[in-house]
């Protein structure tokens, strides 16, 4: 079973990430979130403005020296050719 978000208005779905891919006909599940989804492209921005100043307030990454370094170990890079290290 695969899972794909969607608002559905009146009778039409409305993907909101990836949609399926597509095909002619298929049953289908629709669970109704009891909660609707306060996060919107219209305040997405800034929502995630609000919070990356809260992470800067908290110091959150304040203990990374180097965030290149940080970010190559943490996703274990290699050197790519022709490319400083």
């Amino acid at each position: 079973m695969r899972t794909h978000k969607a608002v559905l208005h009146d009778n039409q779905i409305e993907w909101l990430e990836h949609p399926p891919e597509r095909i002619d006909a298929a049953q289908v599940y629709i669970t109704f979130l009891e909660e609707p989804d306060s996060v919107t492209p219209s305040n997405r921005g800034r929502l995630m403005a609000e919070i990356l100043a809260e992470l800067a307030q908290r110091e959150t990454f304040s203990e990374i020296s180097d965030p290149v370094a940080w970010q190559r170990d943490l996703r274990s890079e290699r050197v790519l050719p022709d490319r400083e290290s």
